[in-house]
């Protein structure tokens, strides 16, 4: 991987990871438009390298947020608490996935072209059937971050937008839309600190074919481009406008299909 595919790859990450249209489906089909080849296992820790970065775009753009929330909750405030709590129960799903299916995972990740381009499709209709329901100020209940934290465990697949998954979910169970966008966001991130040290504490084990200067390359870009997405993406769901991400997604998903196969 040479820097040129490094940095494309690390804006790409930065950019879709916020908006609904899955960050590892476009990582996935630039690998194979642009002929990145990496084996299965170094594929998904480069992957995770990326969302490592975004997560941190994320903290840094909701850092106000974040440090309200673990100033409250070291104060014993109970709403705090309880919201830290949604956070971890979000986890679970995920979590069960990860432990349960890591090789599948795996080998989903590493250009499979034609579920990328139907995952993509699903993400479409989930996306345009959302934008349809009304904004409701009605707060997360447990019951609807176990649901949303299901939707985060199945985006897991390449072409589910995990962004697009959980506040689509979150906007069919008539929740605020802005503390969904903001809860979605987060409840990402212990998820994507866990992976990378578990990859981490794992790489001894796999020869890495990935250079230490793309990652880095990759990091910053995905960085630096995740925080305007973020951004971006909070003022867009408040409007009301993901019926244009699930056009994009159509014809992404189909273009997709139609590359493989043609």
């Amino acid at each position: 991987m040479n820097f040129f595919e490094a940095l494309l790859l690390g804006i790409i990450q930065g950019i879709t990871e916020f908006l609904p249209v899955s960050s590892s489906g476009h990582i996935e089909l630039s690998k194979a438009i642009f002929g990145i080849d990496l084996l299965a296992k170094e594929s998904l820790f480069f992957t995770l390298t990326l969302h490592l970065a975004t997560a941190m775009s994320t903290m840094i753009v909701l850092r106000k947020t974040i440090y309200g929330q673990l100033l409250r909750i070291l104060k014993g405030d109970q709403k705090s608490i309880d919201f830290a709590t949604k956070i971890f129960i979000s986890m679970i799903p995920a979590i069960l996935v990860g432990f349960f299916l890591e090789d599948l995972i795996r080998s989903v990740y590493h250009q499979n072209i034609i579920l990328v381009g139907i995952m993509l499709l699903l993400t479409a209709m989930v996306l345009f059937l959302s934008d349809r329901i009304k904004n409701s100020k009605r707060d997360l209940t447990h019951l609807d971050t176990i649901i949303m934290g299901i939707s985060q465990a199945i985006a897991i697949l390449p072409g589910i937008s995990r962004s697009g998954a959980t506040i689509a979910t979150g906007i069919m169970l008539k929740s605020d839309r802005k503390s969904i966008t903001e809860f979605s966001f987060l409840m990402v991130i212990p998820i994507i600190f866990g992976s990378m040290l578990h990859s981490i504490i794992n790489a001894n084990s796999i020869e890495l074919t990935v250079a230490w200067f793309p990652l880095v390359i990759g990091f910053v870009s995905s960085l630096l481009t995740g925080i305007f997405a973020c951004i971006w993406m909070v003022h867009l769901v408040v409007q009301s406008q993901l019926k244009y991400f699930a056009i994009y997604c159509t014809i992404v998903g189909l273009s997709a299909i139609c590359y493989e196969i043609f």
